[in-house]
């Protein structure tokens, strides 16, 4: 049902998007400080981040799924709800166990964007579509980039438990949801796969714990070996699995259009491209200037000189929407991607003064915006109404794995070549990840001009709704 209010439901998905991304990069800066409050070993507080990325990456498409069969406005209610409980859990934990307990309790709002998605595809006016997905898409950015210099903030100067406080601001968005979003488009004798969830569950939390813990455990140790080794067997299992089923948790012919499929590929590399960038840019402010390169940061000016990138982001997302409609969301994901690539090109070169930083990082959230806007949009054009929910979010995860990949990748590269004096790593090695990152940033622009050409969103008002 089509709401006559689509502004304070655009507001209350925007508010629990924030809420969300938030939670994604707030910790990262704050996980030494952890260990220290906590008296944690530094591979007990890296569980911190890992649960909530394991968490996150499961419910991200089940939750999905569950919002395109009982009501996305009913489901998003319920997983802000269970992420609030998780923030209160956290912050009135006393041991590192608990926080991880409560973090992976957290995860389950991964399925806050898909949902976010599949309810501006419901309600919203045809014509408000396209901008409405834009603007949720740059909150997937604009929320991990506030959350690095907000968490060097918080460190420096508050209780840490504010790290876990802040993401209360998820309670108004459940009222709101509850109160505005009208119900799905109901949906008739269909059930869930739970077999399918189950395995598809296996399956992402293998791959992810083993790329995520690849530093710590060892890449050809066994723990390793056995946990991607799994992961990718039981993707393999769901395939088979789901080919079979009368009713599948996926429905994989959707995932093998060339659209739907190319756009998930460039998904994956954006994240990849994204997350090492949260890892580098403030290893590389922090290191002391006796190291040659470092400007010795604090944690919050090291946050600070990311500010700029979310910022961009935030400016870049009412601009996405007029450029597709000039040329198309495919040319708007070209755009973006060839924007990362440059980004870190410069990088790669100039890195020698905080401005520069501040230049490739403003270029990198603009780059972000643009892709994330066009991904979305792609996606929701190309499936069913009834597959919103399942393919936006295996997009969603598909830029978390990617993410995964990227920071571990980074985190190889740095620490392969450290200097003689310090434990630290040479400014060969930072030079060496950016232009990884600039490899992965061409890799999606070559990806993305595998997206089929497709009418422009000046164009889609004419077009019939697929069902």
């Amino acid at each position: 049902m089509p709401t006559s209010r689509p502004l304070p439901v655009l507001l209350t998905l925007v508010l629990a998007g924030i809420a969300f991304s938030l939670s994604q990069t707030l910790v990262v800066p704050a996980l030494p400080a952890l260990a220290t409050e906590y008296d944690a070993s530094t591979s007990a507080v890296s569980w911190v981040l890992t649960g909530f990325l394991v968490s996150a990456s499961i419910a991200t498409p089940i939750v999905g799924k569950l919002g395109d069969l009982y009501g996305k406005g009913r489901m998003l209610t319920v997983v802000l709800a269970l992420f609030s409980a998780g923030a209160v859990i956290n912050a009135l934990a006393g041991s590192i166990e608990v926080v991880i307990a409560g973090r992976v309790l957290q995860g389950v709002a991964g399925g806050v964007f898909p949902l976010a998605f599949g309810i501006i595809r419901d309600t919203f006016p045809r014509e408000q579509i396209p901008g409405g997905l834009s603007i949720i898409s740059a909150i997937f950015g604009i929320g991990g980039g506030i959350g690095l210099p907000l968490s060097g903030v918080i460190v420096d100067n508050l209780d840490l438990q504010w790290l876990f406080w802040i993401s209360l601001i998820a309670l108004p968005a459940a009222f709101t949801a509850h109160r505005l979003i009208p119900p799905s488009p109901p949906v008739e004798n269909t059930r869930v796969d739970w077999l399918g969830a189950l395995v598809l569950s296996g399956a992402l939390a293998g791959i992810l714990l083993g790329v995520s813990q690849g530093s710590e455990w060892g890449w050809g140790s066994p723990a390793n070996v056995l946990a991607i080794g799994a992961g990718l067997a039981l993707t393999a299992a769901f395939v088979a699995l789901e080919a079979r089923v009368a009713q599948p948790l996926i429905e994989l012919r959707v995932l093998r259009q060339r659209s739907v499929a190319a756009t998930n590929l460039t998904g994956f590399l954006v994240g990849l491209a994204m997350f090492s960038s949260f890892l580098i840019l403030p290893q590389f402010a922090q290191a002391p200037e006796r190291t040659g390169y470092g400007f010795g940061f604090s944690v919050t000016q090291a946050g600070l000189l990311l500010m700029p990138t979310a910022l961009a982001q935030l400016a870049a997302g009412p601009i996405a929407p007029r450029l597709a409609a000039r040329i198309g969301f495919r040319g708007l994901l070209s755009l973006g991607t060839l924007v990362i690539a440059c980004s870190f090109a410069i990088n790669t070169f100039a890195h020698g003064e905080p401005w520069e930083l501040i230049v490739g990082g403003i270029l990198l959230g603009s780059g972000i915006t643009f892709a994330f806007a066009s991904m979305a949009n792609l996606i929701v054009d190309a499936v069913p109404q009834s597959e919103v929910g399942i393919a936006t979010g295996i997009n969603t995860v598909m830029r978390t794995v990617g993410g995964s990949f990227g920071a571990a990748a980074a985190t190889a590269i740095l620490t392969a070549s450290e200097l003689e004096a310090l434990p630290l790593p040479t400014e060969g090695a930072y030079t060496a990840a950016f232009a990884f990152s600039c490899g992965a940033g061409i890799l999606a622009l070559l990806a993305s001009r595998l997206v089929p050409a497709g009418p422009r969103p000046g164009r889609l008002a004419e077009a019939p709704v697929k069902a």
